[in-house]
């Protein structure tokens, strides 16, 4: 996979601009990632726009309008109903799990893990299982409640967006992963280590850490730097 620079995307008046990345798939195409915070994040392909847990107060009225909406779970930092409404057209797509198309007030296609699903020609979602198995930690993710992470293929490269979970053997077992956006928080979440083993496990070409932030005990960028070197390219982006 060949990379394309870190990019900034361009200014509009009164429309405020995001961090951006962007890579080269499998078939020659461009993938562009926009990080909004935490666990909200933009993917756009082909005039493709896919939006993973879009929540809290960013400019969402301004945005691309949703082709496709993820959603892993229900908590408040992954789900919230109004930045669905404000992204939403007629022709959107929204995948969710079940706990979530519970509580959802429009059209949603509920995903269990392992599920497949072709939202929009030329991609294809598979829900993966997401959930904690740390003793004392099970309560945030428990794998009965069957929150999901996406694998996302298009153009010929599959991105990982894990949801929260720790390196289960779900996890674990993953194949194919080029681009893997794996959460790193303390105690929700992955530790340092915990992360490392996935990338070893899975390795993916690109690491991008994500929701490891908005916790009292901050996740040491640094270490896990450290921590898969020579195994990945890790790329930080502002994802607290």
């Amino acid at each position: 996979m060949s990379i394309f620079s870190t990019l900034f995307g361009c200014s509009k008046s009164k429309v405020e601009v995001y961090p951006q990345d962007s890579v080269t798939a499998a078939d020659g195409s461009t993938i562009t990632f926009t990080f909004y915070a935490h666990a909200s994040l933009g993917i756009e392909w082909n005039g493709v726009n896919i939006y993973v847990d879009p929540v809290g107060e960013f400019d969402w009225e301004r945005q691309p309008k949703a082709d496709l909406i993820l959603i892993t779970h229900s908590h408040y930092d992954h789900f919230e109903l109004s930045t669905v409404e404000k992204l939403k057209s007629d022709k959107t797509v929204v995948l969710c799990d079940k706990t979530t198309a519970e509580a959802f007030e429009h059209d949603c296609v509920t995903m269990l893990p392992r599920a497949f699903s072709a939202p929009i020609d030329g991609i294809v979602v598979r829900a993966t299982a997401a959930y904690n198995t740390t003793e004392g930690h099970t309560d945030f993710h428990p794998q009965s409640r069957e929150d999901c992470g996406y694998l996302i293929t298009l153009g010929g490269t599959t991105i990982y967006v894990a949801g929260d979970t720790e390196d289960n053997k779900d996890v674990l077992a993953l194949k194919d992963v080029d681009i893997a956006f794996l959460p790193v928080n303390q105690p929700y979440t992955m530790t340092i280590n915990q992360a490392a083993r996935v990338v070893e496990a899975i390795r993916p070409k690109i690491f991008y850490p994500y929701h490891y932030g908005q916790v009292d005990e901050k996740t040491d960028i640094e270490a896990l730097k450290a921590a898969v070197e020579g195994l990945t390219e890790i790329r930080v982006f502002p994802m607290e």
